[in-house]
C-alpha cells in the first residue's frame, strides 16, 4: 500500500480527535461506568473498526480488507487476555473506582503512542531483514508453549520503567483526586501518575507478543497501527464490561495458544516459500482469518460451559452422609479440644 501522507495525516488526526472527545468525557465526570454505558461504547468502537475494514474491503481489495480483520481481531483477543494485569494493576495500587476509567485512557494513549514507533521500527527492520520473519516465527511459537505449557497465575510486578519513575520522582502516599501532580513545599506526583506508567509500559511489553503475531498476518504498516489504534481504543469500556466476565473466560489462554502457534507457523512457512522452499505452502489471509475467528468462538464457548457446569456443581446440595459425617468429625473435634 503506497498512501499518500495525507491519508496517515487524516488517520492521526481521526483518533487523536476521538481520544480527545473520549478523555473530555471522563474527566467531566469520574465516575464508575455503568453496564449500558460501557456497552454502548464499546459497540461504536467496534462499529467504527468494523466500518473502517468495510472502507478497506471496498477501496483496497479483500486482501487488505481481510488483513486488517485478522489483524484487530488477532490483537483484540490478546487485550482481553492484558485486561486480567490491567484489573491487578487497578487492584495493586488501590486506584479509587471513579478513576479508573481515566488512567485506563491516559495509560492507553500512553500505549498506543510507544507501539506506533514499535511498529515504526518494526517495519523498517522487516522491510530489511527479511531473516526477521524466521525470529518472529519462532518467537510466537515459543510463547504459544509457554502459554499453553506452562499456565500460571497471573501476577502483576514492576517493570524496569516503572521502578525508574518510582526511584527518581518524588512520590505522594494517597490520592489526591485526579491530579497527577501535588505541591506540598515541592513539587510531587501523585500514585496516579504511577499507575498510569505501569499501565501504560506493561501494555509496551505485551506488544513484543502481538506485534510480531500481527506482523505475521500483514506486512502493511498502515494496516497493523490502525489494527492495533482499534483494538485499544474500546479497551476501556471492555474493562469494565467484562470485568465480570474474566474469571469466566478458562481457556482464553489456550485459545490465545493456538492463534500465536498457527501465525508462527504461518510466518515460518511463508518465510520458507519466499526462499525458494516449494513444499511451503502460503496461507491465504481469508484461511487466517477463519482459522482465528474458529478458534476464539470455540474457546469461548468451551469456556463459558465450563464456567456454567463448575456454578451448577458449587450449588448442588453435599450428599447426606457425607455432610453428617463431616459434622460428627467437627463436633468431636470440638468436644476433644473441650476436654
Amino acid at each position: 500500500m503506497n498512501l499518500p501522507f495525507w491519508i496517515w495525516a487524516a488517520t492521526l488526526g481521526g483518533f487523536a480527535a476521538v481520544l480527545a472527545f473520549d478523555f473530555w468525557m471522563v474527566a467531566r465526570n469520574p465516575h464508575e461506568p455503568s453496564m449500558r454505558e460501557c456497552v454502548g461504547w464499546v459497540s461504536f468502537y467496534v462499529g467504527l473498526a468494523a466500518a473502517f475494514g468495510a472502507g478497506l474491503l471496498l477501496l483496497s481489495g479483500p486482501a487488505h480488507g481481510g488483513e486488517f480483520f485478522a489483524g484487530w481481531i488477532t490483537e483484540y483477543s490478546l487485550s482481553v487476555d492484558n485486561l486480567f494485569v490491567f484489573l491487578l494493576i487497578m487492584s495493586r495500587f488501590r486506584v479509587p473506582r471513579e478513576y479508573r476509567q481515566k488512567v485506563l485512557l491516559i495509560g492507553i494513549v500512553l500505549a498506543l503512542v510507544m507501539r506506533g514507533a514499535f511498529i515504526a521500527a518494526g517495519a523498517g527492520a522487516v522491510q530489511r531483514f527479511d531473516w526477521l520473519f524466521y525470529v518472529f516465527g519462532a518467537f510466537l511459537v515459543y510463547t504459544a508453549w509457554k502459554l499453553i505449557g506452562h499456565e500460571e497465575e497471573a501476577e502483576f510486578s514492576e517493570n524496569l520503567a516503572l521502578r525508574t519513575v518510582r526511584r527518581v520522582l518524588p512520590t505522594t502516599d494517597t490520592y489526591h483526586g485526579a491530579r497527577l501532580t501535588v505541591h506540598h513545599g515541592r513539587r510531587l506526583v501523585t500514585p496516579m501518575l504511577i499507575v498510569m506508567v505501569a499501565i501504560g509500559t506493561t501494555d509496551l511489553l505485551f506488544a513484543l507478543d502481538s506485534i510480531p503475531a500481527i506482523f505475521g498476518l500483514t506486512k502493511e504498516p498502515y494496516l497493523v497501527f490502525t489494527a492495533n489504534a482499534f483494538a485499544l481504543m474500546g479497551l476501556r469500556q471492555l474493562f469494565f464490561l467484562i470485568g465480570g466476565l474474566l474469571d469466566r473466560l478458562v481457556y482464553l489462554s489456550k485459545g490465545l495458544s493456538v492463534v500465536l502457534a498457527f501465525i508462527g507457523l504461518k510466518l515460518i512457512m511463508e518465510a520458507l516459500h519466499h526462499d525458494g522452499v516449494s513444499w511451503a505452502p502460503e496461507v491465504p489471509i481469508m484461511v487466517s482469518l477463519g482459522v482465528i475467528v474458529g478458534t476464539l468462538a470455540v474457546t469461548t464457548v468451551l469456556s463459558l460451559v465450563k464456567s456454567a457446569r463448575d456454578a451448577r456443581r458449587a450449588r448442588e446440595p453435599e450428599p447426606a452422609g457425607q455432610s453428617s459425617g463431616q459434622s460428627s468429625g467437627r463436633s468431636s473435634g470440638r468436644s476433644s479440644g473441650q476436654s
